[in-house]
């Protein structure tokens, strides 16, 4: 049912110095190099060089001196040579050293690769954050800034809206309430039906309310017009609150945790079909979900603390062999890595685990990864190369797996701890991270390169945000409160000037 499963760094001096070793040519090569916007070394009368790479070079240094832990340094240095950008951690000064000794002759001891794990394909997604090649991206001005989207459509349930999530293809999303009701949305159609035609003519408003109303149909004609209509399935076969959604990534199959300590699978592909085609029974609350990209296994996250692993096939039940292994505290967030060698589960107890998806054991831990309290959210980039998680102490972190250290902090959400699970995610691009603010229900926005704050956006909720999740494709998102609204965002395009 569910089937089968270098750069190099060309020299300026090699086009300006053809005549050097002539004395009576120094005025010839002075005047070359005026041509070519390069300034002579007074001290070394054959280099001559071009400060586009030197102000590169000292971003660099700033960049690698911030990558080990050096922030003081890096400042000071920032300070005495005038950048005023912020140049995000990277080690790309250490690998161009390192391949510029191997070129020489004198490679390095070779080590072990212990990062293997964390490494992408070479078929992978190159697109997204990654700090190793971007010293010298300059501050975001982004048109896709999460600031300036706007609400186009909302939806309502009966109870407070607790979960939402994309398809893999984002062009569906679902939501889960309270009052044990799921909907699927249909993307296109949310756009279709927020589209209104923009006048370009200076008429008056009443003119345009009036033009509105003519083009709008008649009430009969509304209700026959169905196919139309964003809700495209509505799904009740829990008897408690659904906690948590994970489209399948291949088949019409949409999977759902919750409070009634059960894991459902709707077949959507069937209009008429509301109930669950297979139910498994747990023995506990059910708090997150995450499904592997071919589909075949289900990470089950619940209130106890050990992980389950379902064999979506046969749905054979597997856990860790290892006891100790497991959290100390009911599991709050789990996650797959994009080459889905190993995936990340957090916990109330404060750890993040990694763990390899072969032997199914705990590879590594980030112990009190927000000062000991609860972690609510995580998500990989799509280079495998960090993840971001959120907590409870109002803070994102960036955190580079192949070190297993924090490499960017994101601050200024919140003067105190949340009291809700609130999550954090990239938008599709990967340029920003977004968190909804608990007390100002306003939504947070950093560059992911620098931690810059951007401009806030009031998200209209009138009571806390309990979700946030961004399409993996496109310019969206939607936000689930407990106001048991849930709103859909996009980013309007400019209309173009003819």
């Amino acid at each position: 049912m569910f089937g089968e499963v270098t750069s190099s760094f060309q020299s300026s001096s090699s086009k300006t110095t053809t005549n050097v070793a002539s004395n009576g040519n120094d005025g010839i090569n002075n005047a070359t190099s005026a041509e070519h916007g390069l300034r002579a070394n007074q001290f070394h009368p054959g280099l001559n060089h071009d400060y586009r790479y030197r102000d590169q070079m000292y971003r660099l240094i700033i960049s690698q001196l911030y990558y080990d832990g050096q922030a003081q340094l890096a400042k000071n240095i920032s300070g005495v040579m005038g950048i005023l950008d912020m140049c995000p951690p990277s080690d790309r000064l250490y690998q161009t050293v390192a391949q510029s000794l191997i070129t020489a002759g004198e490679p390095p001891t070779k080590s072990s690769n212990n990062d293997s794990l964390y490494s992408s394909n070479d078929n992978m997604l190159t697109n997204g954050i990654d700090l190793d090649f971007e010293t010298e991206r300059q501050p975001s001005a982004s048109s896709l800034a999460p600031s300036s989207y706007e609400t186009i459509y909302v939806t309502s349930h009966k109870g407070p809206c607790r979960t939402g999530c994309f398809n893999y293809n984002g062009q569906l999303l679902a939501t889960g309430s309270v009052d044990a009701s799921i909907k699927i949305l249909d993307v296109e159609r949310m756009l279709a039906k927020s589209f209104i035609p923009i006048n370009t003519n200076n008429t008056s408003s009443g003119q345009n309310e009036q033009q509105q109303q003519q083009q709008q149909p008649p009430p009969q004609q509304q209700e026959h017009n169905s196919d139309s209509h964003p809700v495209i399935r509505t799904l009740y076969d829990h008897m408690e609150e659904v906690s948590c959604l994970v489209f399948h990534p291949r088949d019409q199959f949409l999977i759902s945790g919750s409070h009634d300590m059960t894991i459902k699978v709707f077949d959507y592909s069937k209009p008429s079909v509301k109930r669950a085609c297979k139910s498994i029974r747990e023995s506990n609350t059910i708090r997150c979900l995450a499904l592997h990209p071919t589909g075949d296994y289900l990470l089950v996250g619940s209130q106890h603390p050990t992980i389950r692993l379902y064999h979506m096939p046969t749905f054979q039940s597997f856990i860790s062999p290892v006891i100790t292994d497991q959290h100390k505290g009911p599991i709050t967030s789990i996650c797959y890595a994009p080459n889905t060698q190993c995936y990340a589960s957090s916990s109330k107890d404060g750890d993040i685990r990694i763990w390899d998806t072969v032997s199914n054991r705990c590879i590594c831990v980030l112990p009190r990864a927000h000062e000991g309290l609860e972690i609510c959210s995580l998500q990989y980039s799509r280079n495998g190369k960090y993840l971001l998680s959120s907590g409870k102490d109002s803070m994102v972190k960036l955190w580079e797996l192949s070190m297993s250290r924090c490499l960017i902090a994101y601050t200024g959400a919140g003067q105190n701890a949340q009291k809700h699970r609130t999550q954090a995610t990239f938008n599709h691009t990967e340029d920003f991270v977004m968190m909804p603010d608990e007390m100002s229900t306003s939504l947070c926005v950093w560059d992911a390169r620098n931690a810059e704050r951007q401009p806030l956006l009031a998200l209209g909720h009138n009571q806390p945000v309990r979700q946030i999740c961004h399409s993996p494709v496109g310019p969206c998102f939607i936000t689930c409160s407990d106001d048991y609204r849930a709103r859909f965002w996009y980013h309007r395009p400019p209309p173009t000037s003819e």
